[in-house]
């Protein structure tokens, strides 16, 4: 998470070291355990060769919370599988859309898988270059048997 925001983010942070300490000050291995607790939200993983790619986090309700990739895996579809294992796990549990915070960096990624803008940007770790998205899901297949609920 760390080194996307470092390495990945220069759109967001422009190289400002106050902008990315700022980002970076709650990204560490107690406060990032202490996520994990919440009981509404999944933590999802893609691997490349025993190594993680990307890392993610959804809620029940659709908030995908996290979603970075290792500058070492950029534009090797670690980001699309996860953001799918993302929207697969809320539509799963019930989620009708999936809605986000975007940097400036992802903001295309997401807007080429189908997210739109929800409204005016919003600042946060001091930049304002947050940009809320949502998309709505696919609807689960109805099992053989039983009646789709409408």
């Amino acid at each position: 998470m760390r080194r996307s925001i470092a390495e990945l983010c220069g759109a967001d942070h422009h190289g400002d070291p106050a902008l990315l300490a700022a980002w970076l000050a709650n990204k560490t291995p107690k406060v990032f355990a202490g996520w994990m607790r919440r009981a509404d939200a999944s933590y999802l993983v893609a691997t490349e060769r025993d190594a993680i790619a990307a890392v993610g986090a959804v809620t029940d309700s659709g908030e995908i919370l996290l979603n970075y990739v290792s500058p070492d895996a950029r534009f090797r579809g670690a980001s699309s599988a996860l953001l799918a294992g993302l929207e697969a796990r809320a539509a799963g549990r019930g989620a009708r859309q999936c809605t986000l915070i975007s940097t400036e960096t992802a903001r295309r990624f997401y807007r080429a898988r189908g997210y739109e803008e929800i409204g005016a940007p919003v600042r946060k770790f001091g930049m304002d270059s947050g940009f809320p998205m949502a998309k709505v899901l696919a609807r689960p297949a109805a099992l053989p048997g039983r009646a789709a609920d409408v």
